[in-house]
């Protein structure tokens, strides 16, 4: 079943619903109605009954004959009586009640009781100052006749509906749907090959509209994310394939020539180099392809953010052997609990060693000048150096993967360093900020919120 007949049953049962309930209360408080109507009429005629008793006392022949009939009541039969043995009155012989001493005694207990005999619908009521009862009955056709005649024009009301409810609801589901089955159309025509492929999103105001608007968001997320595959497969597979073919190009050398041990010695230890530069170019591609497996910090344990800071420092001094590090707290913490961050240490360890590398390789005099300044709910550490500073142009591609500055054209690198960091940061809810100043001093500043 589509989703049109779908909706459309669900409306039709749902009128259905509706006019049935409305269809059983009509019916039923026109029969009660009906009831208390021929019960009121037996009531009237028991009572003109009793008046003439009262006036006429116990002159049975002249009852019946000076009563005006002021209500009908068909095949009418009605006795008063001090006893089934002790018949005072009686109307309508041809008619017997089945009176007994049971019902005379119920009669009595409650003053007033209903009952059926066969078709008829009775009344009984007992006189308690004259101790006489009067039981009444009659067969109300006319509104038997009449409850019939409501009963049928409910039931036609009722179908009547169902149908014209079905065939409303099936137009009116149509024309609603009519939006999103164009939507899905246009959906279909959306592919891998062509993300631009946009919905309409009219004003954007019904749920519709606003479905086809994200829907074009979500469009322009995955075709970002898509771009940002194919340039990193792009800059990934040039960059691996330098050292790879620098690599095959001295083998191939190699097996061409007779080389001395010291020859050989040499070419090993410039494979080695590329072998390195490998291994370094591959593993930050394997970090940067697990970033999106990890999107947020709740999970992390605290950490001292200033132990990780100088156990960087001490690996990248190993690496480095002629930086110079200065480091200094722009205040003076007051307690431990200032430089403690929800954090991964391996991650951050690698975002702090990647920053003053980068200072490193971009510095004039190898001199790296580091500050942490605690604020509440905040710690932000610097890194500044002394060297040619970027561009604005340089500055909003310098995330990006495999983007290198001018800056960077006479050092060793991929441009994979800052776009690691930053990627660190968005994970750690930190933010990462880069600033030039016209002293040839850059400062990269990250920023931890607590």
């Amino acid at each position: 079943m589509n989703i049109k007949l779908r909706f459309a049953t669900f409306i039709t049962c749902f009128v259905a619903t509706i006019l049935l309930a409305s269809s059983i209360s009509i019916f039923l408080l026109y029969r009660n109605n009906k009831i208390e109507d021929h019960y009121m009429r037996l009531k009237a005629r028991s009572n003109t009954l009793l008046g003439e008793y009262r006036s006429l006392k116990l002159d049975s022949a002249a009852m019946g004959q000076t009563r005006p009939y002021t209500v009908s009541l068909n095949m009418l039969q009605m006795y008063l009586l001090k006893s089934p043995s002790d018949i005072i009155f009686k109307e309508n012989d041809s008619i017997k009640f089945k009176i007994s001493d049971s019902l005379l005694n119920s009669i009595k207990k409650t003053k007033e009781i209903r009952f059926r005999d066969g078709e008829h619908e009775c009344l009984g009521i007992y006189v308690p100052d004259i101790h006489v009862y009067i039981i009444s009955g009659a067969v109300d056709k006319t509104g038997l006749r009449k409850l019939t005649y409501l009963l049928y024009i409910l039931l036609g009301v009722f179908i009547s509906g169902v149908i014209i409810s079905s065939v409303l609801s099936f137009i009116m589901v149509g024309k609603a749907l009519k939006p999103l089955i164009k939507l899905s159309q246009q959906m279909q025509l959306t592919t891998t090959a062509n993300m631009s492929e946009k919905v309409d999103e009219g004003m954007g105001k019904n749920e519709l509209e606003q479905i086809a608007k994200n829907f074009n968001a979500m469009l322009d997320r995955l075709n970002q994310s898509f771009e940002r595959q194919k340039s990193f497969v792009q800059h990934a597979s040039h960059e691996l394939r330098t050292p790879l073919t620098k690599m095959l190009s001295q083998t191939e050398s190699a097996l061409n020539r007779n080389l001395s041990n010291s020859e050989y010695k040499e070419l090993l230890l410039s494979l080695q180099d590329d072998q390195i530069e490998l291994i370094e170019l591959t593993n930050s591609l394997l970090v940067l392809s697990q970033f999106e497996k990890i999107n947020t910090n709740a999970d992390f344990p605290n950490v001292r953010i200033d132990e990780l800071l100088y156990e960087s420092l001490s690996e990248s001094k190993r690496f480095f052997s002629d930086i110079d590090i200065e480091i200094n707290f722009h205040n003076t913490p007051e307690c431990e609990e200032e430089l403690l961050v929800k954090g991964n240490e391996v991650l951050l360890k690698s975002a702090f060693r990647n920053l003053i590398k980068n200072a490193y390789l971009y510095s004039d005099n190898k001199t790296v000048h580091i500050s942490i300044e605690t604020q509440p709910k905040i710690i932000v550490i610097t890194f500044v150096n002394t060297g040619s500073i970027l561009s604005e142009e340089e500055k909003e591609k310098m995330y990006i993967p495999f983007f290198r500055g001018n800056n960077a054209m006479t050092s060793k690198g991929f441009g994979l360093g800052l776009s690691i960091v930053n990627k660190i940061a968005d994970i750690h809810n930190a933010k990462l900020n880069y600033t030039a100043f016209e002293t040839n001093t850059n400062k990269f500043a990250i920023s931890f919120y607590l």
